[in-house]
């Protein structure tokens, strides 16, 4: 390990203890599935690499650990570290983005056997009306008895998948948040997904650019051509040095039973789905300085080691 990513692990390793005191946990080096599956509530079978299991820890994640960019808000780095990375989100009960995320559920789903390939995705940039340049996305495919599926447990808000999405081009694969789709376009393969309308409890919000109007919105392109971590070393610095969505907003959300809830800047928001009536609910409002490190405890469970500098500039991101 390079001195800058053991320096990223010894940071991270303390844990909030309350009281306002922090205390170092004991670092073995090792990483378990143990200890990841605690985190998540997943109890079992551990001995089954059937789509059943892969399903319920998939929804269990993304029940479990937040979306969220917090750190480069808080004076910190988020550096492609495996380790680094599990003692940020296992032991120390916090959530990352998807270089993050997707990048230790990927050693999650190899350890327990499951054959998977992570794979990189350009995501679509709606002021550009196309994909990004670069694969700013990660992503794992796991194939289960011939058939492939995608799994990505790191996008956030109302484009959040609670399962994986099998690899088959222009079948309705419908979930909680609308209807997700891939489609096979030669060298790529597009995702997505049609959604209901939303239903803005806040009057101030009717009209906000953080409400998505469009019914179906293209989530991202990628190719099925194999990616090692090394792949995503350059974008992974881009995206917290240069100008980027992830510079411009703070941002956290978690999926819940009936939706999610997101943090943006200083806006707050719960979306409660609502399929039968076709529509999603949105209980949105702008927040306080003040009861910002409230929120981030009490709806997603995040106490940080730094304070918070939060950021709502101008960039296209919707609840």
């Amino acid at each position: 390990m390079s001195e800058a990513a053991f320096e990223e692990v010894f940071v991270l390793s303390s844990i909030y203890c309350g009281e306002g005191e922090f205390q170092l946990i004991q670092q073995s080096g090792n990483m378990s599935l143990e200890e990841y599956f605690k985190r998540i509530g997943f109890h079992g079978p551990f001995d089954k690499l059937d789509l059943a299991t892969l399903k319920l820890i998939h929804k269990k994640h993304v029940m479990s650990i937040p979306f969220e960019n917090l750190s480069m808000h808080c004076g910190e780095r988020n550096i492609m570290d495996l380790e680094a990375i599990f003692n940020k989100i296992v032991r120390n009960n916090r959530g990352g983005w998807c270089l993050e995320n997707n990048f230790l559920f990927g050693w999650v789903l190899r350890q327990m056997g499951y054959d998977t390939t992570a794979l990189g995705s350009r995501v679509f940039n709606s002021v550009l009306n196309d994909f990004g340049p670069l694969d700013s996305h990660y992503l794992n495919k796991v194939v289960i008895d011939g058939k492939a599926y995608i799994n990505d447990v790191s996008y956030g808000v109302s484009f959040q998948v609670w399962e994986p999405l099998e690899l088959v081009s222009g079948k309705d694969q419908p979930q909680a948040a609308g209807v997700f789709r891939l489609l096979d376009k030669g060298d790529i393969w597009v995702l997505e997904k049609t959604g209901r309308k939303p239903e803005v409890l806040n009057p101030e919000f009717a009209k906000s650019s953080l409400v998505n109007s469009k019914e179906t919105t293209q989530i991202y392109c990628f190719s099925l051509v194999p990616r090692e971590a090394e792949h995503f070393f350059e974008i992974n610095n881009k995206l917290q040095t240069e100008t980027s969505l992830f510079t411009n907003k703070s941002i956290c959300s978690l999926q819940t039973p009936t939706g999610f809830r997101a943090l943006i800047g200083w806006t707050y928001g719960e979306s409660t789905y609502k399929p039968d009536e076709g529509v999603d609910v949105l209980d949105i409002r702008n927040v306080t300085d003040d009861e910002i490190e409230q929120i981030l405890r009490e709806k997603f469970n995040i106490k940080l080691l730094n304070k918070l500098q939060p950021v709502n500039n101008k960039s296209f991101y919707t609840f």
